[in-house]
């Protein structure tokens, strides 16, 4: 082996020492989609509200006086993010830590664990002593994720709607990047004042199966590196080094092969 030839050889071997291949297991997305979707297995997914929720409740009736003392002062206010019309902006009710509210004229009503379904029946039972035929309209104002990790776009999501999955919200961060481990995704969730740690492989279609699959208000999702990049990251501050000893090791070959 002539001395071009041995450098050549050297500057191949190179990043395969530095860096190992990913394999479609480790990348790809529902792998066994096909036997999951043949199963019987499903989960069913509704919203418990929890402390710290804004909630808009909306209270109708047969008549507009007859609903107006059980509903919030409205104010109508130019948006700041629509440049064409104006909104309704309704006065929201925070859930307490204790998973209550605090409802004209009624006073102290727990809606905390119950789904928004249970919760407007609630409403709807409550109301019946003071008004005839009460409708409810109720929703969760400030429903959101967080992000962070090995995504494109990191950070807070807000929801518009009530259901949301996994893959929808990292979808809105832009997806994973390559150095983002999916077979490991973190999802930490507060449930009953107590945190509670869910990992999800999303390379492995059963994830769909998952109580993690469908993510709660204020969940916060955590993808983490994968080894290449953890290995870049230690590569890069001693990049000098590494440099340096590449170097050396091609001028001894040089020498040895002389």
């Amino acid at each position: 082996m002539n001395k071009m030839n041995a450098v050549k050889f050297l500057l191949f071997l190179i990043p395969i020492f530095l860096f190992s291949c990913a394999s479609r297991e480790k990348i790809a997305y529902y792998q066994n989609i096909d036997q999951v979707l043949g199963s019987d297995s499903s989960v069913s997914f509704n919203t418990k509200l929890q402390p710290d929720d804004l909630l808009m409740i909306v209270v109708m009736a047969e008549t507009q006086e007859a609903a107006a003392p059980f509903n919030l002062p409205s104010l109508l206010t130019q948006s700041t993010t629509e440049l064409d019309n104006q909104q309704l902006r309704i006065s929201s009710y925070l859930i307490d830590v204790n998973g209550d509210i605090q409802f004209p004229v009624i006073g102290s009503i727990h809606l905390g664990g119950l789904t928004r379904a249970e919760a407007n029946a609630k409403l709807v039972e409550v109301l019946k002593k003071y008004i005839t035929d009460p409708k409810i309209n109720l929703r969760i104002l400030n429903y959101k994720v967080t992000v962070s990790g090995e995504v494109l776009q990191p950070g807070i999501k807000t929801i518009s709607s009530e259901r949301i999955t996994l893959i929808e919200v990292l979808a809105m961060s832009g997806d994973l990047t390559p150095y983002g481990k999916r077979d490991n995704i973190m999802i930490i969730r507060e449930k009953d004042g107590k945190k509670e740690i869910g990992r999800v492989d999303i390379t492995k279609a059963d994830f769909i199966n998952s109580p993690y699959y469908y993510l709660s208000q204020n969940d916060h999702v955590y993808v983490e590196p994968n080894k290449t990049k953890v290995n870049a990251s230690a590569v890069g501050p001693n990049t000098g080094i590494i440099i340096s000893a590449i170097s050396l090791l091609l001028t001894v070959v040089a020498l040895i092969i002389r």
